[in-house]
């Protein structure tokens, strides 16, 4: 049997393992949805890493890199500063609110916190989950076809449908316990990757002096990290447009949960040490392995640079490690789809049908329900992914706007501003997910810099302006 193929079977082996265990823990909807918010900072901190850099991270910068040069390192530079600001800013003290709330899901939180009994936090958090998640959950599809393309030359299509029935099946086996133990399984994967397949590629490559090389004849321009840009098109298109992706990290309803699902806040200052040395390794791995496929391949010399990570993987490691690594992008692109997956089904299941329509229903129905919507929200996401034309880099950051700017002024004012309002959270949610949508889809704005950075000042700005216009909520002491 080919090498490469038996190294991803055996990682299939291992996820599908996990979701049947996972099963037989899995009773509540507290389980399905947090685990019983029962998990260690190691597991916690992978999990979060995992979820939330999905495929973007191995196929997306990776093929940004090797389009764009170093330049594509300011992407890096702004997720590392926004995951560090999620950790510090957000974590303990949603973990410590949510439970003290008797809240699930994100939804569950601003209803409690502002006492919203007219459920409009809750319907309007749960739209946008809804609607962003699954362009979300459609692009890992989307990433899982390129993948299998590349490397057993399957269709596609054929390559889409083996990653979202993996997914789907562990997903509605064990729920969020499933989802978060095969998330530190792929967690290891992927920053083990990101370590073993630069080295060997830049070492077979001549080292940094035959890349640079290499580069250099090819256009002196890439090898700095400016681009060659000045003025607008680099403040702006590039530092601001691509340091601004990190502000999406604090309002990232699949990354929230995990803080939630911890079993001690104390032990997420032990986490954050863990989720940012994953980081330093994953990101700064990710870029280089795009400059060893440019230096390799060229400018050009790919049809699609997001299938660069698996090409470099085939060209420069042994067959069965290839294997493995490669699996490392269908891990990330399983991690987060997984993720979000569930938090999509928790809006479908905990917001609309136990808190708006039966408050008495048992467990057991809940989950089911929950399964339910895990395969129906899969669905439309794989349809979705089918006509897709976008690369998966640009299909997740859309969404990753949308979901940022919609809640994450929201999530940090709410935490740390007492004066925040219902109506404030309300207007940052509208305002922060319509802006994102708008920005997006008129060219000449798309251009100017990257949705997701008006979007987020918009959105704080509204809620800031419409919380000091409305009536302070009633106090609710805030820990942390």
């Amino acid at each position: 049997m080919d090498p490469v193929l038996l190294g991803f079977i055996g990682y299939l082996i291992v996820v599908v393992v996990v979701g049947l265990v996972a099963f037989r823990y899995t009773k509540p909807l507290a389980d399905f949805l947090l685990a019983g918010r029962r998990l260690g900072a190691w597991v916690v901190a992978f999990s979060e890493r995992a979820s939330g850099e999905s495929a973007w991270l191995l196929i997306g910068l990776p093929g940004l890199a090797l389009a764009t040069g170093f330049s594509a390192i300011w992407s890096a530079i702004g997720c590392a500063a926004g995951i560090f600001a999620s950790w510090t800013l957000v974590a303990k003290r949603l973990r410590i609110q949510t439970e003290k709330l008797g809240a699930l899901t994100l939804p569950d939180y601003f209803e409690a916190r502002y006492q919203d009994t007219t459920h409009l936090l809750r319907i309007v958090s749960m739209a946008v989950i809804v609607f962003f998640f699954t362009f979300y959950v459609s692009a890992q599809f989307l990433a899982a076809g390129k993948v299998l393309n590349t490397t057993f030359g399957i269709t596609p299509l054929h390559g889409m449908i083996i990653g979202a029935v993996i997914i789907l099946f562990y997903t509605i086996m064990g729920g969020f316990l499933a989802v978060a133990w095969t998330d530190l399984v792929q967690g290891i994967l992927m920053a083990g990757a990101m370590i073993l397949l630069p080295l060997a590629a830049w070492i077979e490559l001549g080292g940094v002096a035959g890349v640079a090389e290499r580069i250099g004849d090819i256009d002196p321009n890439l090898l700095l990290v400016t681009g060659n840009k000045s003025g607008h098109a680099l403040v702006m298109g590039l530092i601001v447009g691509s340091c601004g992706i990190g502000l999406g990290y604090v309002g990232q309803p699949h990354l929230l949960t995990r803080f939630m699902a911890i079993r001690d806040p104390k032990e997420l200052r032990k986490g954050t040490l863990i989720a940012m040395s994953w980081v330093v390794v994953a990101f700064w791995g990710a870029v280089l392995v795009g400059i060893a496929g440019l230096a390799h391949f060229g400018a050009d010399g790919l049809t699609d640079p997001e299938h660069v990570m698996p090409q470099v993987a085939t060209l420069f490691l042994p067959a069965g490690i290839a294997g493995i690594v490669i699996s490392a992008a269908i891990a990330a692109m399983m991690s987060t789809a997984d993720s979000q997956l569930l938090v999509a089904t928790s809006a479908l299941s905990e917001d609309i049908y136990h808190q708006l329509i039966n408050k008495d229903a048992p467990q057991k129905r809940l989950v089911a329900i929950s399964r339910i919507g895990t395969v129906l929200i899969g669905v439309v996401a794989f349809v979705l992914a089918m006509n897709a034309e976008e690369r998966v880099y640009w299909f997740v950051l859309y969404a990753w706007a949308g979901l940022g700017a919609a809640f994450g002024p929201g999530i940090v004012l709410s935490l740390w501003w007492k004066r925040t309002t219902k109506w404030g959270v309300f207007a940052g949610m509208v305002v922060g997910s319509a802006t994102a949508v708008i920005w997006h889809n008129v060219p000449a704005l798309k251009a100017f810099v990257y949705e997701l950075v008006p979007a987020f000042v918009f959105a704080l700005v509204a809620v800031v302006v419409v919380s000091l216009l409305t009536r302070p909520p009633r106090e609710i002491p805030i820990e942390g």
